[in-house]
């Protein structure tokens, strides 16, 4: 039988070990447990029905209800992971699930569908999705022509489609798309913003219920263009243009939005007018695909804390939404449950929850949740 002395020093390892795992976090003057922290839940989703199979995650939100909405690709699965629906069947397992999926919090699956239909043009590379509070459905893509984005109900019954599946007319373009990344609902005045996006390089808002332009704007509130942009530079002055893609959109409730420059490793903050407020830069050094991915607003009254997402470094970071400063991080590349391979799009709920989606091989989705006091 173990000593007292030899079980107490047992105990203080696997504390230690258990917050390590948790989250790490740099010196703070504002008390550590007033700072989002967080575990993975490894048990979260739970296996699919049919047979189904995830390919990558295009796009991963949460509803007013706390309910989770996932849009994958079914086109980026591998014939060995769909081979249970080639003909003929080349193994067991697997076939693919439909592109939109919506989980409860303990990850049930509630409903599924998506993909063509009567009535409008399903994109080709499924990316992004938003629900509103109303109880629509908005999913984008950013294949080549994937110049639109589409509005459904919640049961998947479509309403409204901006822009076309057919080429893009540029980043000045009222009518037409250019690979939208990601949307956001301002539901007081009744509108989208749209990332757009992996052809654009704008932020561009229109009504929500009719579809109709209200305006748009580029990096620093610039008129955007469509320039050839030389690769980016670390050593170089920032530029005055987004890169492709401008990955992400977020409004907080002070009427602040947030732009993800994904390739120029920094955050936009602007008025909803596209005035410019300021910016923040992330691991200027990154090269390949950027530092900075997608972003979500923390849920407490004051949205104190804003959490990054990396796809390049493979990490989350917690940054002070005061003044962008990083006050932890959580995650590296891996494949384990808490590590990411290209983690892409990520979203938070009322009580605190992260949830996670991973593209290239990646292909899942994973859930944080909260283990401090972030919310008290």
């Amino acid at each position: 039988m173990a000593s007292p002395t030899h079980r107490t020093r047992s105990l203080r390892i696997l504390a230690a070990a258990l917050t390590f795992a948790a989250l790490s976090f740099a010196p703070l003057p504002s008390r550590a447990a007033d700072i989002p922290r967080f575990q993975v839940d490894a048990s979260w989703p739970k296996p699919l029905p049919n047979n189904w199979i995830l390919g990558q995650v295009g796009g991963i939100t949460t509803d007013k209800d706390g309910h989770v909405w996932v849009i994958h690709r079914p086109k980026s699965l591998t014939d060995d992971e769909k081979g249970a629906a080639l003909n003929p069947p080349r193994s067991k397992c697997c076939v693919s699930a439909p592109p939109v999926l919506e989980f409860d919090t303990d990850g049930n699956l509630l409903r599924s569908w998506g993909g063509p239909g009567e009535g409008y043009e399903w994109v080709g590379r499924e990316h992004g999705i938003e629900v509103s509070d109303d109880g629509f459905v908005w999913v984008g893509g950013n294949l080549d022509n994937d110049n639109a984005i589409l509005k459904f109900t919640t049961d998947g019954k479509f309403v409204m489609q901006i822009g076309k599946i057919a080429p893009s007319k540029g980043s000045n373009d009222t009518t037409q798309l250019g690979k939208p990344a990601e949307t956001a609902i301002d539901k007081d005045a009744n509108e989208i913003y749209v990332a757009d996006g992996y052809g654009n390089r704008r932020v561009i808002v229109f009504d929500a219920t009719t579809g109709a332009y209200k305006r748009h704007w580029g990096a620093y509130g610039n008129k955007p263009n469509d320039d050839k942009q030389a690769a980016y530079d670390p050593n170089a002055p920032v530029s005055q243009q987004f890169a492709n893609p401008v990955h992400c959109v977020k409004i907080a409730n002070d009427g602040l939005v947030y732009v993800c420059d994904r390739i120029n490793n920094r955050v936009q903050v602007f008025k909803k007018d596209g005035s410019f407020v300021k910016e923040w830069f992330y691991e200027k050094a990154t090269l390949g695909n950027g530092a900075v991915w997608d972003l979500a607003i923390w849920p407490d009254p004051k949205q104190s804390w804003l959490l990054t997402a990396d796809g390049e470094n493979n990490e989350i970071r917690v940054l002070n939404r005061d003044d962008g400063k990083v006050v932890g991080t959580f995650g590296r590349n891996g494949r384990q449950a808490g590590q990411f391979h290209w983690i892409h799009a990520m979203a938070v709920d009322a009580k605190g929850n992260v949830y996670t989606a991973e593209v290239d091989t990646g292909k899942r989705i994973q859930k944080f949740k909260l283990v401090s006091d972030a919310l008290k």
